[in-house]
């Protein structure tokens, strides 16, 4: 098109007016923090007045680049960080043994003994979440039916597993991370442009479940619990459609959890108990997920 291309936009972009911003001359008024573009400002938007902003901004970011990337329907993996495949596991129990060995009275290297051989035997956790990433990804590549992305909470363990199930089947898989006090990074098989970092955790509960289309909970720790009793809230409460939440590992979280005892104590209703099932394979899982969506196939 030619220099009057009816096309373009009257105004300036906001990258423009950044770039033009840096040309004026070098005065005590251009210097004055005062003088900074408000949205080019980052000192401005750490305010703690700005907090509204920021909020909009960390729920539009992952919301824009997920419409990019045509992200429409989720599985959510949920799971604890600290169960890692079998190889590192055991690798953590002899070291937990030697120490203990060498101070058999320390009754603190005793526990964490007995820790790492509980995780040791949590692992199969593991290759049955990365199995279910691998299953989810490769069959959504062949149906555009049950079009389905696996996001993880983008940590170690569990959520490592699921988005490296995706990764074995060489499909996309997305991580929400959270900054905490204790380092945390994402794990390696995200998908990079779909590797976001949140500071607000309602915010990124609220990305968690905007797309889901079913729930999957392995066993875990308090995250894991919010995250899951978040979820049976807004179903029981009509405040999102039904998915379907999988419980993984009905020994673990029948011992973890009475939900027969709310019942009986008059907290929750009978019928609160469909809202969830228990599994126990990959392949049990991704079966519940086609019957609920596919009930004829």
């Amino acid at each position: 098109m030619g220099e009057n291309d009816y096309t373009e936009d009257v105004f300036p972009s906001a990258e423009q007016d950044v770039d033009t911003a840096k040309l004026v001359p070098d005065t005590l008024q251009t210097r004055s923090e005062s003088y900074r573009l408000a949205y080019a400002d980052t000192e401005f938007l750490l305010r703690d007045e700005l907090r509204h902003v920021r909020l909009q901004l960390e729920l539009l970011k992952p919301e824009l680049l997920q419409q990019d990337s045509g992200i429409r329907s989720t599985i959510v993996v949920f799971g604890s960080t600290r169960i890692p495949d079998a190889k590192t596991a055991n690798a953590r129990l002899q070291k937990a043994e030697t120490e203990s060995a060498s101070s058999p009275a320390d009754t603190e290297l005793s526990r964490k003994v007995k820790i790492a051989r509980s995780i040791l035997e949590k692992t199969h956790y593991y290759e049955e979440a990365r199995e279910l990433g691998r299953i989810v990804t490769s069959e959504s590549q062949k149906s555009e039916r049950l079009e389905m992305v696996v996001v993880t909470g983008g940590g170690p363990g569990l959520m490592e597993a699921a988005n490296r199930g995706a990764h074995d089947a060489k499909g996309r898989s997305m991580g929400l991370n959270i900054v905490l006090p204790r380092e945390q990074h994402p794990n390696p098989y995200i998908t990079p442009e779909l590797s976001f970092q949140f500071h607000y955790f309602a915010v990124r509960k609220m990305h968690f479940l905007m797309r889901a289309r079913a729930l999957v909970a392995f066993p875990g720790g308090f995250g894991t619990l919010d995250e899951l009793f978040e979820t049976l809230t807004l179903i029981q409460t009509n405040k999102i459609k039904p998915v379907p939440v999988l419980l993984f590992g009905r020994n673990y979280w029948q011992r973890i959890i009475d939900f027969d005892a709310l019942v009986e104590e008059g907290a929750i209703d009978s019928r609160d108990l469909e809202l969830f099932q228990y599994v126990e394979t990959a392949k049990e899982a991704w079966h519940a997920i086609q019957t609920f969506y596919l009930p004829n196939t």
